[in-house]
C-alpha cells in the first residue's frame, strides 16, 4: 500500500528514537558470576540453533534483592560506595580476584581515575597467565573491557585458540566487542564475518549488544547493520549499503534498514535513492511510525524532490509539527505569511506546553521599600 500522509491524521509520532550505534557497557553490570554462567550456556544454545549474544544477560533474571525501605533505597542509590583508600587499593591489586577487580575497574572508570585504571589493567594482564580454560579467558577479557582496555582485552583473547563450534562463537563475540570498543573497524568487521561462518546463520539473525541501561536491559542491533557501519568507517560505505539492500525486509525494521542504506549509498543516482526511500516510506507508514516517515520525507525532499516537500508539509500539518513545516516553508518566498505565523508559534514559550509556561511572571513595578521607624 503506497504511503499517504492522510493516514497520519489518526496516529501519533513515535516517542522513541532509532537504534543507536554507541558501544558502551553502561554503569551497571551483571555480577561476574552471572556473566560466567551465561558464557557456559552459550555453547549449547548456539549448537541448538538458539543463538544468543554475549550481551543478552538481560534475559536472565537477577538474583532477588532483599527488601529495603523506599527512603533507604533512594539514599543508597544516591550515595555510591566510597573510593578505596590507597592501602586498600594496593591490597586489592595484590590479592583481589576477577570479581573484586571488576568492581574496582567500574568504580575507577566512573570516577575517571586514570592512574588506578592503568594499574588495574596491568594486574589483569598478569592475573591469569596462559594457558587458561576458555571461561577464564573470556571473563578476564570482559573485565578488561570494564577497565577501558580493549587492546589488552584483545591480547588476552589471543592467548586462546578456540575449537570450532560453540567455543569459537563465544570467543568471536567477545573479540567483536573488544575491536569495536577500540575502534578497530577492520578487526571488528572480520570478527563479524567469521561469526557468520561459525554460527551457520546470517548476520541479520544475530543481535549484538550496544548499551546496557540502568535497569539492566540491553539495547541490541543486528550484526548486519553493525557490519555496514564498520565498513563505512573503513571507507567502504557502498559495500555496506548494498549489504543492507540485499537483506531488506518488511516492517519498521526494514524501513530503518533502508534509511541506513540510503545514507550509505550517497553515490547512487537520485532516482535509485528515491525508489529506496519510497519503499521505506511505505513500510514506515504501514507501521504507523510517523516520526520516521517525517525523517524519510526530509531526506527525499533534499534530493531534491518537490513532491516529497509537498507531502512533508501536509504531514507536518496533521502531526502539529510546526518546526518541520517552518524548515521547508522558510525557503519559499511565496510562503512568507505562513512562515511568519509559524515563527510566532515557535517563539511562544508561555503557550500551553511551552518551556516557560510554569515560570513566575516577573514583576512590572519595583517592590515597595520599607522605611525604618524613627
Amino acid at each position: 500500500m503506497p504511503f499517504s500522509p492522510t493516514a497520519a491524521s489518526t496516529a501519533a509520532p513515535p516517542s522513541g528514537s532509532g537504534p543507536t550505534t554507541a558501544l558502551s557497557p553502561g554503569r551497571r553490570r551483571w555480577p561476574l558470576e552471572w556473566r560466567r554462567c551465561l558464557l557456559r550456556t552459550l555453547g549449547a544454545l548456539a549448537l541448538l540453533g538458539l543463538f544468543t549474544p554475549l550481551g543478552a544477560a538481560a534475559a536472565i533474571p537477577a538474583p532477588a534483592a532483599p527488601a529495603v525501605a523506599p527512603d533507604q533505597a533512594q539514599e543508597d542509590a544516591e550515595e555510591p560506595p566510597p573510593l578505596l583508600s590507597d592501602k586498600a587499593f594496593a591490597d586489592l591489586l595484590r590479592d583481589g580476584d576477577l570479581e573484586q577487580l571488576d568492581a574496582a575497574c567500574r568504580q575507577s572508570a566512573d570516577a575517571d581515575l586514570g592512574e588506578r585504571l592503568r594499574q588495574l589493567q596491568q594486574r589483569l594482564l598478569t592475573l591469569h597467565p596462559a594457558p587458561q580454560p576458555l571461561e577464564v579467558v573470556l571473563a578476564n577479557a570482559d573485565v578488561l573491557l570494564s577497565c577501558r582496555a580493549p587492546s589488552e582485552a584483545m591480547d588476552v583473547l589471543n592467548r586462546f585458540g578456540p575449537a570450532a563450534g560453540a567455543e569459537r562463537v563465544q570467543w568471536l563475540q567477545l573479540q567483536w566487542r573488544a575491536a569495536s570498543a577500540g575502534l578497530d573497524h577492520r578487526r571488528a568487521a572480520l570478527a563479524l564475518e567469521r561469526l557468520r561462518q561459525e554460527s551457520g546463520t546470517s548476520l541479520d539473525a544475530i543481535p549484538l549488544p550496544l548499551l546496557r541501561r540502568e535497569d539492566g536491559t540491553v539495547i541490541s542491533r543486528s550484526a548486519l547493520e553493525l557490519l555496514a557501519l564498520h565498513l563505512e568507517s573503513r571507507g567502504f560505505p557502498k559495500v555496506g549499503g548494498e549489504l543492507l539492500v540485499r537483506a531488506r525486509q518488511g516492517g519498521l525494521t526494514g524501513a530503518l534498514r533502508l534509511q541506513q542504506a540510503v545514507g550509505l549509498l550517497a553515490e547512487l543516482p537520485a532516482t535509485e535513492r528515491e525508489a529506496l526511500l519510497e519503499a521505506a516510506l511505505d513500510q514506515a507508514a504501514a507501521a504507523g511510525a510517523w516520526g520516521l516517515v517525517a525523517e524519510l520525507l526530509d531526506t527525499q525532499a533534499a534530493l531534491p524532490s518537490g513532491r516529497a516537500v509537498e507531502r512533508r508539509l501536509r504531514l507536518s500539518g496533521r502531526l502539529d509539527d510546526a518546526y518541520g513545516e517552518w524548515r521547508w516553508r522558510r525557503e519559499d518566498p511565496a510562503s512568507a505569511p505562513r512562515t511568519r505565523q509559524l515563527e510566532i508559534q515557535l517563539r511562544s514559550p508561555r503557550d500551553p506546553g511551552g518551556h516557560a509556561a510554569d515560570l513566575p511572571v516577573p514583576a512590572t513595578e519595583p517592590a515597595p521599600t520599607t522605611t525604618p521607624a524613627p
